[in-house]
């Protein structure tokens, strides 16, 4: 439910708030997301480059898929420090908001045609797989495999416009199925590929990636052509690695996907990289390889935009199981391409999500939908943008590619020079690059520093010979990073830039009652109760202490009320204001950072500790965890709210209560009846008494501890009601002033 302003009717007794930031993934999710764009390349990355540098172009593709091992390095890093929002945070927090807004610009160009490059290569395998029927049945009629190409991607841009308003977890969902169905293809190329090579007995491989093997085009050369620098053999290799560089896409998607997996968060993150890079190497790689050694030369060419239905075809078989595999190859290459639109959508709307919410954007445009809960608002702007990308493109896939390069490696190359500078300005680092050797007590990060200069030779290298691609992509960049500008310079004269961070977005909920169905929560739960945003960490020892998926964890807050306000409506200001934003947007950053999903409550009241135990006892949780207070100890906290716990009508919910106190230690007792927690000296004294009775022959084997405890008790009870009293209550607070053994 969307937030509303205006009072209610009726005092709400809790407040629900949702973020649209707290939807957390397994690693396999989060690999399928990514390689839904990475993997994809392979569908079209051979075909662009060998009309870029001629037929070494598979080793290329091979290199840069090799290549891809150090990026995720330099991504594990980056995300080891938590920096939120990918290359946009880390080049913010390393070099500052105007080099921020340049790589976010760049970055915003890139996942603005990973889509549109990836539908549109899709709409050609369609187009050309329509066109081979209609030949098999007769008919005259051909369609244009450019125009069906536009066709196709608009509808496939629109349908995973919709299903990413609905949310991440279905768009997750969906991206899982479909690399399950590439594998099949994948395995099945992997088998059939060297069948064919060994049936046919004589194949070469493509000549290695030497200057003199290397064919570039006027086009492929941009401003070097009629230079001499291509003629410098590392020059020229570069050159051409840069035309296969786009094979790598997809990379920042691992660290937009990384805010959304699960727990725990850097293990997840190793092994949805290590999942990525070795299927993209096996797929993208090796595929590349084989379509250049199976597909002739002499009709190579007719398949630059489908060069895997080209595979299909001259696989070796019978000609109709051939035509069945290049039907199936074309409906999983359909399937993976327009995934990448889903990866393009979702990467855009996190990155876009952090320079709102760092003040670069409107906060228009983070306002959840008020159903779903997702920021609509941007991904309607980024679907747009897609669009349009589209019909100005006309269907021409190598424009497109060479395009969509630019911002790629512009992006890596910013993201590994931004890890770079915060090694020198954190600490805090899970995960390092490896290859680094101190001097004299400075570490010097060679592997790092490696590959940030090889990225930077690949963009300058493409900054020069993809020319279109620099001039549409330097314009974009501009104007995108004039709008940021501008749009910070407006949120800064309307608010004070708040120095604690970005806050969230939250859905408002009010409902008159707290119940498991509506915080949508199991029984069993923990519930933690919070108020100063500075001390939280009772909540990251709960976080600590639950399993992903095993227990729920609820987050409340009371919001002190006064008498009466029960009387009249309370608007949505008095009940979740800035303070309750603030404080919720801290715990969302923890919960985050732990890969944990926590519900969120707030509930007014003028007793915290009765709000607290009834809530806990209202969604039958098992523990109860707060903080210590700045005006009573940890074992007074608990003497309140077990005072509050007993003014609960019965019958009355028993769980444990978990105090933090300031020195980090926690104190636990459980309220309501339990068995109690004996020292080990007053169990022995219970089996000493016991001793001393069982010696009486009437006895005998009848008597057990608990009726020496039981006697005890009846004992006490009677004493307390008469004279001696006193005299136990002396007795007993001289025991608790004693100091425990």
């Amino acid at each position: 439910m969307a937030e509303d302003t205006e009072a209610q009717p009726i005092a709400p007794k809790v407040v629900v708030a949702t973020t649209v930031a707290l939807s957390f993934i397994s690693f396999w999710r989060g690999g399928a997301i990514v390689l839904s764009d990475l993997a994809s390349t392979v569908f079209y990355v051979g075909g662009i480059a060998e009309q870029a540098v001629g037929r070494s172009a598979p080793w290329l593709v091979l290199g840069v898929m090799l290549f891809s091992f150090a990026v995720r390095a330099v991504y594990m890093e980056g995300c080891s420090m938590f920096v939120r929002g990918g290359v946009f945070a880390v080049v913010r927090n390393s070099m500052g908001p105007f080099a921020a807004r340049v790589s976010v610009s760049a970055l915003i160009f890139d996942y603005l045609l990973t889509g549109p490059i990836s539908s549109v290569s899709a709409g050609h395998y369609l187009g050309h797989l329509v066109n081979e029927f209609l030949e098999m049945a007769g008919v005259s009629f051909r369609c244009h495999p450019a125009s069906f190409a536009v066709f196709f991607a608009v509808l496939i841009t629109l349908y995973f416009w919709r299903s990413n308003t609905i949310g991440i977890h279905e768009s997750s969902t969906k991206a899982l199925r479909i690399i399950q169905i590439t594998t099949v293809m994948v395995l099945i190329l992997l088998v059939w590929s060297p069948l064919t090579l060994l049936m046919r007995g004589n194949f070469a491989l493509p000549p290695l990636p030497l200057p003199s093997n290397l064919a570039f085009t006027h086009e492929s050369l941009g401003w070097f052509h009629g230079t001499f620098w291509p003629g410098i053999g590392a020059v020229g290799i570069m050159i051409a690695f840069g035309h296969a560089f786009l094979s790598m896409s997809g990379f920042e998607t691992l660290a937009q996907v990384y805010r959304e997996l699960a727990y725990p968060k850097l293990k997840n993150l190793k092994r949805t990289g290590l999942i990525v890079c070795c299927y993209a190497v096996v797929s993208t790689g090796l595929i590349t390889m084989f379509a250049a050694m199976i597909i002739p030369d002499a009709v190579r060419a007719q398949y630059a935009d489908n060069l895997i239905g080209g595979l299909a075809m001259n696989l070796a078989g019978p000609y109709l199981l051939r035509l069945v595999f290049h039907t199936f190859v074309v409906v999983v290459g359909a399937l993976i391409l327009a995934g990448a639109v889903n990866t393009a959508i979702i990467g855009a709307n996190s990155v876009l999500n952090r320079v709102a919410e760092d003040g670069i954007l409107f906060p228009w445009f983070r306002k959840p939908h008020r159903k779903y809960g997702t920021t609509y608002r941007l991904i309607n702007l980024i679907v747009g943008l897609q669009l349009f990308t589209i019909l100005i493109s006309r269907g021409d896939v190598y424009l497109l590619g060479e395009a969509y390069a630019f911002g790629v490696v512009w992006s890596f190359f910013l993201k590994s020079c931004g890890v770079m500078v915060l090694r020198y300005q954190r600490s805090d680092q899970e995960y390092k690059v490896p290859l680094n050797i101190r001097i004299r007590g400075i570490e010097l990060p060679i592997g790092l520093g490696l590959i940030t200069l090889t990225l930077l030779t690949v963009a300058l290298v493409n900054l020069f010979s993809k020319r279109i691609a620099t001039i549409y992509g330097i314009i974009f960049t501009l104007v995108l990073f004039i709008v940021f500008t501008i749009s910070e310079r407006i949120n800064a004269r309307k608010h004070q830039k708040r120095k604690g961070g970005a806050l969230e977005e939250f859905n408002l909920d009010h409902q008159q009652e707290i119940t498991t169905d509506i915080v949508n929560v199991q029984p069993g739960g923990m519930l933690v109760a919070v108020r100063d945003y500075n001390t939280l960490s009772h909540l990251k020892w709960a976080l600590d202490r639950t399993q992903a998926g095993r227990r729920n964890v609820i987050v409340a807050t009371v919001r002190l009320t006064a008498a009466g306000d029960g009387e009249h409506g309370l608007t949505t200001e008095q009940v979740f204001a800035d303070y309750e934003k603030e404080l919720f947007s801290r715990v969302v950053q923890l919960a985050e950072k732990e890969g944990k999903k926590v519900s969120l409550l707030v509930v007014p009241a003028a007793n915290p500790f009765e709000a607290m135990v009834q809530a806990a006892a209202n969604l039958r949780s098992a523990y109860l965890v707060t903080g210590v207070s700045a005006h009573m100890s940890a074992e007074e906290l608990a003497r309140r709210i077990g005072q509050a716990w007993e003014e609960l009508p019965e019958p009355r919910h028993s769980f444990s209560l978990a105090v933090m106190r300031r020195d980090g230690t926690v104190h636990q007792v459980i309220l309501g009846p339990h068995t109690p927690r004996l020292r080990p000296q007053d169990v022995n004294r219970v089996h000493q008494l016991w001793l001393d009775l069982a010696e009486n022959e009437e006895f005998g084997a009848k008597l057990h501890h608990r009726d020496v405890i039981s006697l005890a008790l009846d004992r006490l009870e009677q004493e307390l009601k008469g004279h001696q009293r006193f005299e136990i209550v002396r007795d007993l607070r001289r025991s608790l002033e004693k100091p425990e053994a």
